[in-house]
């Protein structure tokens, strides 16, 4: 399985714009700007975007883990939280971290927390936060 986004950007760091628009059509030409990366400016950015599909990848695994163990979620309530620091590197996401709440009628807090853990390290986004980056490049 494959999924795809795209992204164009025209102009420069800071005074440039760009859109990312996503296969699915769930983001189709959203604005992205320095204002809305490193300012309070309309629109989305990467690390928004990223916490997104962390915290929502985390839900369905904790959901699936869940259910490994015979308990059913009520609800599972998930917000992931990027971290964007500067380094010696320059700026590099440094953390992705994850609050969660869950409701699991008649099952024992130590052990929903477990499952949670689990399903922390196995969540899919959660690994890609430690994934090569490969990359194939061409000049127009």
């Amino acid at each position: 399985m494959q999924r795809k986004a795209s992204a164009v950007w025209r102009g420069g760091l800071k005074d440039g714009k760009g859109v990312i628009s996503t296969d699915s059509g769930t983001l189709k030409e959203t604005q992205y700007s320095f204002g809305t990366r490193f300012e309070n400016g309309v629109g989305t950015n990467p690390e928004e975007l990223i916490a997104a599909a962390h915290s929502g990848c985390f839900a369905m695994a904790f959901s699936a883990e869940l259910g490994k163990a015979g308990l059913t979620p009520e609800r599972i309530s998930a917000t992931a939280t990027v971290t964007l620091d500067k380094t010696n590197e320059g700026f590099t996401v440094t953390q992705s971290h994850l609050d969660v709440t869950a409701k699991v009628p008649g099952a024992n807090a130590a052990k929903v927390i477990e499952i949670a853990n689990a399903a922390k390290a196995g969540c899919p986004i959660s690994r890609l936060l430690t994934a090569k980056v490969t990359m194939d490049a061409k000049v127009d």
